[in-house]
């Protein structure tokens, strides 16, 4: 996630994603969720902005995270997953990916440091690789005082633009959009396809 937000750097912000987690009905109803980003045929998958790990759990151990926040990163790791800061993951020969998941990470920053991160991670991903953002609507973004602005397919297609990204897809989940106002947990999923060179937001 974009370094420059200390708001999500930390122990509290770390505490935070845990509370989250711990809902009652998350950990009685999880397979909704996983079987949105299962359906979505991510292969390998680069986690960027992972937070404690929700989605890198659903990838079934075909994932590695990184997150700017070592805290959350070492709850990841306590959890069994594979996830590092963005220095160590930088210094480390990955491989490549077949997909990008930012999942609740681009309404934490303004346009111009969300092409930032993304491109920062784009050489890690194959030719024709999918990029998957997801992104809460206006419950979910009213929900958490980190939120910097509301992020719709109409967001997300200008800065794939500006990436080289095709959009491929983009639709509201688990509800239609409206629910959306009063559910904090419907979500947008925007699907986008590198083709060629991505530009770096150039």
């Amino acid at each position: 996630m974009d370094e420059s937000h200390d708001s999500t750097i930390g122990e509290d912000y770390t505490d935070r994603l845990r509370n989250r987690r711990g809902h009652a009905w998350k950990r009685l109803l999880p397979d909704p969720y996983r079987r949105n980003i299962r359906r979505l045929n991510l292969g390998r998958t680069l986690d960027v902005g992972c937070g404690i790990g929700r989605c890198l759990a659903f990838v079934d151990g075909n994932g590695v995270g990184v997150d700017h926040n070592p805290t959350s990163v070492a709850v990841c790791r306590e959890r069994g997953l594979e996830a590092y800061v963005p220095e160590d993951f930088q210094l480390s020969d990955r491989g490549l990916f077949d997909s990008l998941l930012l999942s609740h990470v681009l309404e934490h920053m303004d346009e111009d440091a969300g092409v930032s991160l993304i491109s920062s991670y784009l050489r890690s991903l194959r030719p024709s690789g999918k990029i998957v953002v997801i992104t809460p609507q206006a419950a979910g973004q009213r929900s958490d005082p980190t939120h910097v602005r509301l992020i719709g397919e109409h967001e997300v297609s200008r800065l794939f633009g500006r990436l080289g990204v095709e959009l491929e897809s983009a639709r509201s989940f688990p509800f239609p959009r409206p629910v959306g106002r009063f559910f904090t947990y419907n979500e947008t999923v925007v699907t986008g396809v590198l083709r060629g060179e991505a530009s770096g937001g150039d």
